[in-house]
């Protein structure tokens, strides 16, 4: 959370943008169709400040009016008058008092509807920039993802976005009005006496050099209580997450004393980063108050002296005190204008990504026959080291082929080429004939169901989870899926069946089970393609016997292209692409490839006699 204003902010960690005032326009002319909004805001701010700033003299002319009715009263009754009562003017006072209580009612008044409009502003714009994000994440290229942290795009999406949030909401009109406040006290406090008014200007060198002095060194402790932090944090999601494995092997108290070095190096840090954050304040205060003393014994001076009046002095030394406040609150929000732009700028980067860009340009297609999916002299590379290179393969309708290699063979990658996350950099892949370069990626996404080694399942209930493949899915369609999964029973068996509410890791359902959802969310989306990428991976010969018989009852009326480690998984395959360093090296059925005694029987023989791949 951003902390606006206040002496804590002078301490705290930024990250510093790249390029400030280009990141600055470019947020403000993201803002234009809100910029009379803000003009109209920072107007109000403008008139509150003018309205407060002129009430402590106007309040003067009270005491003013007060003061000359005691010396005169007491003239009176030295000069041996008989004086019943003082002769102050009270309506004089009252008429004041009215004026003053209108100027700060007014200026609270303006000051509570400029914040309305700035809050509603500033949450709009936050609201455009998030969907613009959103919208944009969904057009990125698959690899953005793959280079990019779910921690890092996460960090942009909250708490940036909260960043520039709370400063358009309060920082951006608080720099407006310090800088109003800082010069209209300056001009009232001049026309009042020039003479306190240089001395009172003594206080702004000596704020300046604090801040100048704390600040940095402040920044700086803030940093090393920032790595500490981090460092005690990995500590403890690494000790938490591996808890079991550090009790098998006893090394509790290990992980204990580790966990009091970075305890200790965090607290050590953190007592320093905040003494020091928290000197700014209390020096600050010394200084106002060493202001406010020399002020008031010169102005007591003076109004012996008749050269300035008693009200003046009141009203001075309230000036004195909202002097320096605004040069406490600017230096302030150095550190938070720096880290908003910075967070701008992070979210502008995103904004600027490559997108993915669907083909308009129609391309020659193949005659149609038999052949559901077909590469034709594929090339691809993530960089300028080719993965894929020369790949030809034809996959039948109606028949499963698997892909099988080493680890880093490619075979994931061809996945990823056969459903667009990524585009060839070379050769051609047709889909019933036609080019898929040439087709929407939604339009390709529509012929494939996928089941990934990792499965992916959200909060909510497992009817839901399973519907997700087909969201126009009947109720009947969404049981019958389960039951070719083989999933039916053990859902049936949990409590609220179907109405089993999964965790945010559906951790309330072991691993196994999880991937059976995820493979009848595929079969409830009924593709023409289903893909399974190192689907059984994960799950016990039991749950892999489970999705075996699934895949043999589902692949009559579909291609099937399964990716596997575990070999034993696609020994019925019709097709089998033995891949490696990017290439086909072998093709066949099981029994083919095992006669060949070639690279795939080496890959199979491994498995089954205890050697390692």
């Amino acid at each position: 959370m951003r902390n606006h204003g206040g002496h804590r902010g002078a301490g705290r960690v930024v990250d510093k943008p790249h390029n400030f005032w280009h990141t600055t326009w470019r947020l403000f002319a993201y803002m234009k169709k809100w910029i009379p909004g803000v003009i109209i805001s920072i107007v109000l701010a403008a008139i509150s400040v003018i309205l407060s700033i002129n009430a402590p003299k106007i309040l003067g002319e009270a005491t003013t009016e007060i003061y000359a009715g005691v010396i005169k009263g007491y003239a009176q009754i030295k000069a041996g008058m008989h004086v019943t009562s003082l002769p102050i003017d009270f309506d004089k006072i009252m008429h004041v008092m009215i004026v003053v209580g209108i100027l700060y009612g007014l200026s609270s008044l303006f000051s509570v509807v400029q914040q309305i409009v700035m809050t509603r502003i500033s949450q709009q714009v936050v609201y455009q920039l998030r969907v613009d994000f959103k919208a944009k994440m969904a057009r990125v290229p698959v690899i953005y993802y793959d280079t990019h942290s779910n921690g890092d795009i996460m960090s942009r999406a909250v708490n940036d976005m909260d960043n520039i949030a709370g400063t358009l909401q309060q920082s951006l009109i608080q720099i407006v009005t310090s800088a109003l406040t800082f010069f209209g006290v300056l001009y009232i406090m001049f026309t009042i006496s020039w003479k306190l008014t240089l001395i009172a200007l003594i206080s702004v060198p000596l704020s300046l050099i604090v801040v100048g002095l704390i600040a940095p060194r402040s920044q700086k402790l803030f940093s090393k209580q920032q790595t500490s932090l981090g460092l005690l944090n990995d500590h403890v999601e690494e000790n938490y997450a591996g808890h079991t494995v550090v009790r098998t092997f006893n090394h509790e108290q290990k992980a204990i004393d580790g966990f009091e070095e970075q305890n200790s190096n965090y607290y050590k840090a953190a007592w320093k980063a905040q003494f020091f954050s928290t000197l700014i304040f209390p020096m600050m205060n010394f200084i106002k108050n060493l202001d406010y003393l020399m002020v008031a014994v010169i102005g007591t001076i003076e109004v012996a002296g008749g050269q300035i009046t008693l009200g003046n002095v009141q009203a001075f030394l309230q000036y004195t005190n909202q002097f320096s406040q605004p040069i406490t609150q600017i230096a302030n929000l150095t550190n938070t204008i720096q880290a908003t732009i910075a967070s701008a700028e992070r979210i502008f980067t995103v904004l600027d990504e490559p997108e993915m860009i669907d083909s308009t340009k129609k391309l020659a297609d193949v005659a149609a026959d038999d052949t559901k999916i077909e590469f034709n002299d594929v090339a691809f590379s993530y960089d300028e080291n080719p993965l894929i290179k020369n790949f030809n393969l034809k996959a039948p309708t109606n028949h499963m082929v698997a892909i099988v290699g080493p680890t880093g063979a490619g075979k994931t990658t061809i996945i990823n080429l056969l459903e667009r996350f990524y585009d060839v950099t070379g050769g051609h892949i047709y889909l019933d004939g036609q080019e898929t370069h040439d087709m929407t990626r939604q339009a390709v996404r529509q012929h494939f169901a996928m089941v990934l080694q990792d499965t992916w399942l959200f909060t909510g209930t497992i009817f839901d989870n399973i519907k997700y493949g087909r969201e126009n899915a009947t109720d009947d369609e969404v049981y019958a899926a389960a039951k070719e999964a083989r999933a039916d029973s053990f859902i049936r068996q949990l409590p609220d069946g179907y109405q089993t509410v999964l965790d945010e890791s559906a951790s309330n359902i072991s691993q196994g089970q999880r991937q059976l959802l995820t493979i009848a969310r595929a079969f409830v989306a009924d593709p023409e393609i289903l893909i399974l990428d190192e689907a059984t991976s994960s799950v016990d010969t039991r749950t892999e016997t489970l999705i075996q018989q699934a895949m043999n009852k589902l692949q009559r009326n579909r291609t099937s292209f399964v990716v596997a480690h575990r070999l034993s998984t696609i020994r019925n395959a019709e097709k089998i692409i033995v891949m490696n360093h990017g290439q086909i090296v072998e093709t066949g059925n099981h029994d083919n490839l095992i006669a060949q005694n070639g690279f795939y029987a080496d890959l199979y023989n491994s498995q089954f006699m205890g050697n390692q791949i």
